[in-house]
């Protein structure tokens, strides 16, 4: 039952990580795809040292990878593969809710490494999982973000006004289709809370982004 956990540091892999753990498995190894220069994530935009810190918080070994998006399911594979064997895994944990082709492709490489797919947020409810995050105890901020909502969003913490908000806006509440990516910077099951700072914005891809560093 040892698990390998997607981790994009949002709230979705956290709180899959969690309901995972609520139904016995064992949380073993945290997995990140980076980009090609190894500096930040490669969905979330994420600095090394933020996701770091959060395997720390979380008392567990996290493996990185870099890799460009046309690469990204060879490479993932043949890391996936490497993790089974390192780590006696029989599991793999998304955070996905409802997009079948997101659940496909998981499936796919997961049996590539003799690992069943583990999917503890499979269609739940989307306004209702973020109330449920908030209600865990999950401290998630917005760290990127489409240019519908745009940058003055980056940064704020999710809770059930801002989903209100959003939500008149037209966005999803989950941002399951990629309208935002947040950050978790605290969970009952964190050692401790991640302390971090935001210096500035940018924008890349028509998408803004929150320029994170790390408190120490």
């Amino acid at each position: 039952m040892n698990f390998l956990c997607s981790w994009s540091g949002g709230k979705d892999s956290c709180y899959a990580f969690y309901k995972a753990m609520q139904l016995n498995y064992k949380p073993t190894v945290l997995l990140n795809v980076m980009n090609e220069y190894g500096d930040r994530s490669r969905s979330h935009g994420i600095p090394k040292e933020i996701l770091e810190a959060q395997a720390k918080a979380l008392e567990l070994p996290i493996h990185f990878f870099n890799s460009t998006w046309e690469a990204y399911e060879t490479n993932y594979i043949i890391n996936l593969k490497q993790l089974t064997q390192t780590f006696s895994l029989s599991h793999a944990v998304f955070g996905d809710i409802d997009i079948e082709s997101h659940r496909a492709w998981e499936e796919k490489v997961s049996h590539a490494a003799n690992l069943e797919a583990v999917l503890p947020l499979w269609q739940g409810v989307r306004r209702q999982l973020v109330l449920d995050m908030i209600e865990a105890g999950l401290e998630a901020v917005i760290v990127s973000c489409n240019q519908q909502m745009g940058a003055r969003f980056l940064g704020k913490t999710i809770n059930e006004s801002l989903i209100e908000e959003l939500e008149t806006m037209g966005v999803d509440a989950c941002g399951e289709n990629g309208e935002f990516h947040t950050l978790v910077v605290n969970a009952p099951f964190f050692k401790n809370r991640i302390d971090i700072a935001i210096e500035g914005t940018s924008v890349s891809s028509n998408y803004n982004f929150a320029n994170l560093t790390l408190k120490v």
